[in-house]
């Protein structure tokens, strides 16, 4: 097995001062690196019943719809307001400097469905912390959440855990 972490393109001080930005697009443009991302992001989840994959946006799109193919289910975006034509449910979060909204199509997901949340990266947990409690407001069955990296230090896997929320990455960078 290749080492998928060092397919991880480090950019410091992105967007600003102090931030190492941990960009995937070098790791989606290696075939087998994104395979291998794919087949490890869905292991744990193969024997859980997962019935609908739901991606954050915008990486969590990419990953979250190779994962939903690969478990032979279907997909569902989570979206910033305002960017889904039908009616919709919102959730607003706390960002480092304001807040934001996301949202989802009212009918994304039924009550008691099972399904698996799936982003590119966990930091603070805002972002998916949000998409768990729209999930729950539709009365989604959150079999867990799987992302390719987590910022340990930043404590959002933690969140997630905390609140009852499996979580799975495929690597961690410390010191974030």
């Amino acid at each position: 097995m290749r080492d998928i972490k060092s397919l991880i393109r480090t950019i410091p001080d992105y967007p600003k001062d102090g931030i190492m930005f941990r960009d995937i697009t070098t790791l989606l443009g290696d075939a087998h690196g994104l395979r291998q991302s794919i087949e490890m992001m869905t292991a744990p989840y193969l024997d859980k019943g997962v019935e609908v994959v739901v991606g954050i946006e915008a990486r969590g799109f990419i990953v979250g719809g190779a994962v939903a193919e690969k478990l032979g289910t279907g997909f569902m975006p989570v979206r910033k307001r305002g960017k889904l034509p039908w009616k919709t449910i919102e959730q607003e979060y706390t960002l480092e400097y304001g807040t934001d909204v996301i949202e989802i199509h009212e009918d994304a997901v039924s009550t008691g469905q099972k399904v698996l949340l799936v982003d590119d990266l966990i930091a603070t947990g805002g972002t998916a912390g949000a998409a768990v409690k729209i999930l729950q407001k539709a009365g989604a069955d959150i079999v867990g959440a799987a992302f390719i990296i987590d910022l340990p230090d930043l404590g959002g896997r933690a969140l997630l855990e905390k609140s009852g929320i499996p979580c799975h990455a495929l690597m961690q960078f410390e010191g974030e």
